[in-house]
């Protein structure tokens, strides 16, 4: 009896750790399945999408982006009223700033 109980005991363990392995392996992590947004392109849908950012916020974030010619670092994000820098490092991995192109290379 305690040969069959040790014997079951041992086949669980070594099922056990590579379940979980498998079970951790198969979900994706959040921050990598998606691009980081351009807070100088993005659209209020999209600003909308990120965590703790509602519509209020969204609209400041344009309209702050738009009085200032854009974000020049994701820093001045913490400029916006509402997003503090709290709220900032949740975001931080999430949006990026480029640029926008004003004229295509090679004109005058």
């Amino acid at each position: 009896m305690r040969t069959t109980l040790g014997v079951l005991l041992m086949a669980t363990l070594m099922v056990l750790p590579v379940s979980t392995t498998t079970a951790q392996s198969e979900k994706p992590a959040p921050a990598a399945t998606k691009a980081a947004l351009n807070l100088n392109t993005a659209t209020l849908d999209q600003l909308e999408d990120l965590p703790g950012i509602g519509r209020a916020t969204a609209e400041r974030i344009l309209e702050y982006r738009q009085k200032q010619g854009g974000f020049k670092k994701i820093e001045e994000l913490m400029n916006v009223r509402g997003i503090g820098e709290k709220a900032f490092l949740k975001l931080k991995p999430l949006v990026m700033v480029t640029a926008k192109a004003d004229k295509p290379t090679g004109e005058r």
